[in-house]
This record gives C-alpha cells, structure tokens and sequence, in this order.
C-alpha cells in the first residue's frame, strides 16, 4: 500500500496531482477526509476512481488481490459512528482484505451485538467505533479471542467532550485484547487491522 493521502486541508488541485502520480504505479490508491470537490478533480486526471460519502474518501482499485488470511470486522455502535466505521471498512478492503459490517449494534441494544455472534467469531480482527461513554468494545472484547481495535467516535451529549470520554473508556477497557486509536481515527483503525490481517 502506498503513502495514503490525507485530503482534508488539500485543495482539490493537490490532492489530484498526488493521487494521479501514486497511480502511476499500478497499485491502489486512498485519499482519507476527501470532499466531493476533490473527488471531481481526481475524476478529471484518474477515470476509474470511486468516491464513499460515508467514508469520505477517493479510492482507486487496480490491484484486486487479497492480502488478508481472514475476515475483518467492522463493528458500529450506533448510525451515527457508521461514517468512522465506513473510512475503517474502506481502507481494510482497499489494502486487500474480507470486510463484514456489523452496524448499529451498541451496548444500548446488546441483543443486537449478541446476533451477530457468528460473524463475530469468524472474524480474525475486529474494529469497533462507538462514541458517548465507548463501551463497545470492551464488551466486544470479551466476547472475541481476537485483537479488538477501539475506535473513539466524537459522538455524543457535552459531557463526551468530543469523544474524549469514550477514548479515556476505552484505553481503561479490563478486556486484555483490547488496543485503541485516536478519536474518529478509522483510516488508523482499517490499517492496522490489514497488517495484523496479514500476519
């Protein structure tokens, strides 16, 4: 996987030019925190590319192998993490890799979660965003004998203070195979959960 570019911040002629000239090297490219705006002037230098709402991301695939020994997945505690969870499932499946989406299934209706046991168990690493108080995760984690990816949403009433209440729940998570990334951070989440994937 080549250097991802980060789109936020970018005016949509750079983040053509540098998506166009990682493209040149045969393999898949990503732009993270891209906006329409951006999409259309990679469109214009790169036809085959795609564009994700939800992710908010520019993903072009031209390596179609698979790089993953198993399924990853990516697990949302409510709709309104589904956008982190979704630049999470892009980057895992643009790096080559089996995604299941597991959405809407937070500690608010744990018959949810609890539904999906199978796909759950088959999986060989798990993502899981939740913001408000993140407790998803633990719970996740001691349901699975995987790694579990934590991923602080900055979902939630005032006192989440911008998701810093579910990354300090999940960082205090007692689930031992639980590990965390920065809030919102699904692109981090869907890479490190390809390398592990990979192994």
């Amino acid at each position: 996987m080549p250097e991802v570019i980060f789109g936020q911040g970018k005016t949509p002629a750079q983040v053509a030019e540098i998506f166009a000239r990682l493209a040149r090297h045969g393999g898949n490219v990503l732009a993270t925190r891209a906006d329409r705006r951006q999409f259309a002037a990679v469109k214009k230098k790169v036809r085959a590319v795609t564009y994700s709402d939800q992710a908010r991301a520019i993903t072009l695939l031209q390596d179609r192998k698979t790089y993953g020994k198993g399924t990853i997945a990516v697990v949302s505690a409510g709709t309104s993490d589904i956008p982190v969870a979704e630049e999470a499932a892009v980057t895992a499946g643009i790096m080559g890799n089996a995604v299941a989406r597991l959405y809407d299934v937070g500690v608010a209706g744990i018959h949810r979660l609890l539904a999906h046991g199978p796909a759950l168990a088959e999986a060989r690493v798990v993502i899981v965003c939740a913001g408000m108080e993140g407790a998803l995760p633990s719970v996740v984690g001691g349901l699975v004998g995987v790694p579990v990816i934590a991923v602080p949403t900055s979902v939630g009433y005032g006192a989440a203070f911008q998701g810093m209440a579910a990354l300090l729940g999940m960082m205090n998570s007692c689930a031992s195979n639980v590990s965390v990334v920065n809030i919102d951070n699904g692109f981090g989440a869907g890479y490190v959960a390809a390398l592990i994937n990979r192994l």
